[in-house]
């Protein structure tokens, strides 16, 4: 493949090269079930599924691992101020977690293990390290002993000798004082009075929130793995932390490259609850936000990038998707008018497949009636879309392409949708045809999908009552007033086409 990816790890892009050739294993860091997720869990999870979806369509054997966290101090903390269970809070917040999911269009990983039901391999997987020297208890907890693990900091680039300096002469509670070193952290925690805890051979208690991953991507995808996912804030400690205790269990690599996505920002401020900016995705979709509206809005920046939040850029966002939507409607809505017989007029395989399945052949090859610099459009246009791709998922490149095909479609559709002819001779509206067939296929892969037009607010006699009102206002001089009009009509989705003999027609745009 020529897909090139940036490694944490190496702190470069590298070409990515499955373990298994045709195969690739990825796991991603999953939500800790406390409450709704919020629009970080959307960038991160949008990106994501648009690397899973690539890779498919580049003809790979994918296998997609997330996590539900559901043992944890927030759960906990929840649960008592709800005066309910650790349970209960869990089990709302994963069929939650679903519907948010699966409203942005977000394919369900192939396996969600939870940290409850990874028990034993946790245990196990404390015991090894333990017989290894890499591991001590203390008190009922067992802690990881950072410096037994060569590599400890390789991911971060976090020095411990400089760290453990930086603690000298701090304070140290009792759980401090119990451990070797100040960055030696718990792999499993003796209970406390009232909460959930387990048996183990270390008495009773609960895991800590680094092990359950290690845990769980042994048992569901083995030792070494392609591709680790996560959000920039956990590279440290979460995500190091798994790596020294992953390898120092098994003496191999957890992960080839480790991917991060940057942070939200609202506004130009760090999203967090503190501050007041916190949104989730449930409050946004709610407000009248398309699902699709959120997704464009996430993939116009590169995942490595911070994304601000701001209404304008959303506004931005729903403007841009309102124009390709409308392109992907076309067949649906106007292929009747086209001559297109269905939805689906043109044979799947006449779609430009540079990047597509392997049984797909090229367009020049099937018995269509275009102008080789139709097809040739399309295939430098598919030919773009791949390499933005294969440049480390540069999404805002993936997009450009989609308006550029999107752009004489949505022409057409305003046309029609005026009550105009198609205008164009027979080979033009097949080429238009294979257009908007490569339009779908590629929008599919980024995962942005045809939404219903929501309909105007506004009754067929209401929109004739203002276009008399304008044309008074108009008769009058007073131009202000028309535009007024007009421009209220066009923010309630109605825009006015003015013709010859003071004609005005509108349609919903």
């Amino acid at each position: 493949m020529s897909l090139r990816l940036t490694n944490t790890l190496t702190r470069r892009a590298e070409p990515f090269t499955p373990l298994t050739p045709g195969k690739a294993s990825i796991y991603c860091c999953g939500v800790t079930v406390y409450d709704l997720c919020h629009l970080g869990h959307a960038r991160s999870y949008i990106n994501w599924d648009v690397l899973r979806r690539y890779l498919i369509w580049r003809g790979l054997e994918v296998t997609f691992v997330q996590n539900f966290t559901d043992i944890d101090d927030k759960i906990l903390k929840r649960a008592s101020e709800e005066d309910s269970s650790m349970t209960e809070v869990s089990e709302r917040n994963i069929d939650a977690f679903h519907t948010d999911m699966d409203a942005l269009g977000i394919l369900r990983p192939d396996k969600m293990p939870r940290a409850t039901q990874c028990l034993d391999g946790i245990r196990s997987l404390i015991a090894e390290l333990e017989a290894k020297g890499a591991a001590y208890s203390a008190d009922g907890d067992v802690y990881f002993a950072v410096m037994k693990h060569a590599g400890y900091g390789k991911l971060s680039g976090r020095d411990l000798s400089e760290q453990q300096e930086n603690a000298a002469g701090r304070v140290a509670d009792a759980e401090e004082a119990r451990k070797q070193h100040p960055f030696d952290f718990a792999l499993w925690k003796g209970a406390k009075p009232g909460e959930p805890s387990f048996p183990s051979p270390w008495g009773d208690g609960r895991p800590g929130w680094h092990i359950e991953c290690s845990a769980m991507v042994r048992a569901e995808l083995g030792n070494t793995i392609d591709i680790h996912l996560g959000g920039a804030d956990l590279v440290f400690p979460h995500h190091e932390n798994e790596i020294a205790q992953s390898e120092a269990a098994t003496g191999q690599e957890l992960a080839q490259v480790w991917m991060h996505n940057g942070m939200v920002n609202v506004g130009g401020q760090k999203m967090s609850k503190s501050l007041g900016n916190f949104t989730t995705i449930r409050a946004l979709l709610e407000a009248g936000i398309s699902p699709m509206t959120l997704r464009l809005f996430v993939l116009q920046a590169h995942y490595r990038k911070p994304l601000d939040f701001t209404e304008d850029a959303l506004e931005a966002a729903a403007t841009g998707w309102k124009g390709l939507n409308a392109a992907l409607a076309l067949g649906d809505r106007h292929g009747n008018n086209l001559g297109w017989a269905s939805p689906e007029p043109l044979p799947e395989a006449a779609v430009v497949s540079l990047g597509g399945a392997p049984s797909r052949e090229p367009l020049q090859e099937q018995p269509l009636q275009e102008q080789p610099s139709q097809t040739q459009q399309l295939q430098a246009l598919e030919q773009r879309f791949i390499d933005a791709m294969d440049d480390d998922l540069n999404s805002s490149g993936a997009l450009a392409v989609l308006f550029d095909l999107a752009k004489p479609l949505r022409a057409m559709a305003n046309r029609l949708d005026r009550g105009e002819d198609a205008g164009l001779p027979g080979d033009e509206i097949s080429g238009l045809a294979a257009r908007w067939l490569l339009l779908r296929h590629l929008a599919g892969v980024l995962g942005l999908r045809q939404e219903a037009e929501a309909e105007a607010s506004l009754d067929d006699s209401a929109i004739t009552t203002a276009i008399e009102a304008r044309k008074a206002a108009k008769a009058a001089k007073n131009y202000g007033e028309a535009d007024r009009i007009r421009n209220e009509l066009l923010a309630q989705g109605i825009e006015l086409i003015d013709k010859p003999g003071g004609i005005t027609e509108w349609v919903r745009a």
